[in-house]
């Protein structure tokens, strides 16, 4: 018998450890991956945005389900900040209030928490696969066949359901489904749109768009995003994706700091013998990419007052989200009636669960991850009182 059982090591599952081993309690970490924290580490191959530095009252404006407060209270932006500098990883703040550590990518981070956790006693068994309940026993499938542990408490941690190859692949909803847990059905989130693009669209594809703002209902995003041969993908997007996978029209303003009187009036001379493309070129000093999106969403293109609103509103024609195993991250998961306020599965007294099994959505930028932490500080501090 383990003291306390986390599953999944993410980096929820291994906050959660960390606090039942502050708290003294023997933990055992069972990892169905040969390895921990996949998606944590490919997330930080281009940058691992730790966290967001701005007013509490700001940051928690970004997350859908308002009963993470008190958690992201407890372990917020700065509790963050300080755990990956007690780790030995300097941090700094970007520009936009984006936290990352100096070395930038996940894996010197990681490394030096699973020594920490090492250390203080927890056991990391990787290619064990929660297999599902005997009783009220935790069964496994690893490589020395099936093994079946009865820990005091146990916090669940294993992820959405995007990214199936490095391990968020929802196989644990049955195991809650037939224990009466309730489950709110997954949709992607912060993911791409497929387009159908033209072929001419084709030598575009990998480029950023820059110098543009997406609408999308009350939602006005100035980020950058990408063509790709799928459609667009990019942090622009991403933070307009969840208000346009519910139904709400995405439109684009080509120009956002020109007003629609200055480009009726840059206009009004019309292109002459010009080509479109550099008729537009010369008078807006729109870019290759931004004049191509707007005669592939925009044809046939209009003349004069016409062709300036399309400028400041043009449609983006898209098919729907990409596929959900596609997604960064996902909405739905472990309904909030279904937990107590200590994160305790109602139906499962003992079992917690932290993370991206739970029903909550965020955009990236810092709050994915720190939601992750701090749900799982929260479970693992939640499961150690219980003695």
């Amino acid at each position: 018998m383990s003291d306390a059982l986390v599953i999944g090591a993410g980096p929820a599952g291994l906050m959660a450890a960390e606090a039942l081993a502050a708290a003294g309690w023997r933990v055992v970490i069972c990892e169905a991956r040969p390895s921990p924290a996949r998606k944590f580490l490919m997330a930080g191959k281009s940058g691992l945005n730790l966290t967001k530095d701005e007013p509490f009252d700001a940051f928690i404006q970004h997350y859908d389900a308002d009963w993470l407060r008190p958690m992201l209270k407890a372990f917020g932006p700065t509790e963050v900040t300080d755990w990956a500098r007690g780790l030995g990883q300097e941090v700094f703040c970007g520009s936009t209030g984006r936290v990352f550590p100096k070395a930038m990518k996940a894996s010197p981070l990681l490394r030096a928490w699973l020594g920490r956790l090492g250390a203080a006693g927890v056991e990391l068994r990787t290619r064990w696969r929660w297999a599902g309940f005997e009783g009220d026993r935790f069964a496994f499938d690893t490589p020395g066949g099936q093994q079946v542990l009865y820990p005091k408490v146990a916090v669940l941690a294993l992820g959405g359901a995007s990214w199936a190859r490095l391990g968020s692949d929802a196989a644990w909803v049955p195991h809650l489904a037939e224990k009466g847990v309730t489950i709110a059905p997954f949709k992607p989130a912060n993911m791409g749109f497929r387009v159908d693009w033209s072929p001419h669209m084709e030598r575009h594809f990998g480029q950023p768009v820059k110098g543009t703002a997406l609408i999308a209902g009350a939602l006005v995003e100035r980020g950058e995003f990408v063509l790709s041969a799928r459609g667009i993908e990019g942090g622009g997007v991403y933070a307009v994706s969840r208000v346009v996978r519910d139904g709400a029209a995405l439109t684009l303003d080509l120009l956002p700091d020109r007003s629609l009187e200055d480009l009726m009036t840059r206009l009004a001379k019309g292109r002459g013998k010009e080509t479109v493309a550099n008729w537009l070129r010369k008078a807006l000093r729109l870019d290759p990419i931004r004049i191509a999106l707007l005669q592939e969403w925009g044809r046939p293109l209009p003349q004069g007052e016409a062709l300036a609103r399309l400028i400041k509103a043009l449609p983006v024609r898209h098919a729907g989200p990409r596929p959900m195993d596609e997604a960064i991250s996902v909405a739905g998961g472990i309904a909030r009636d279904a937990l107590s306020d200590d994160l305790e599965l109602n139906a499962l007294p003992g079992v917690f669960a932290a993370g991206e099994m739970l029903d909550w959505e965020a955009p990236t930028g810092g709050y994915l991850l720190t939601a992750c932490l701090a749900t799982g500080w929260w479970a693992g501090t939640a499961a150690a009182n219980t003695r």
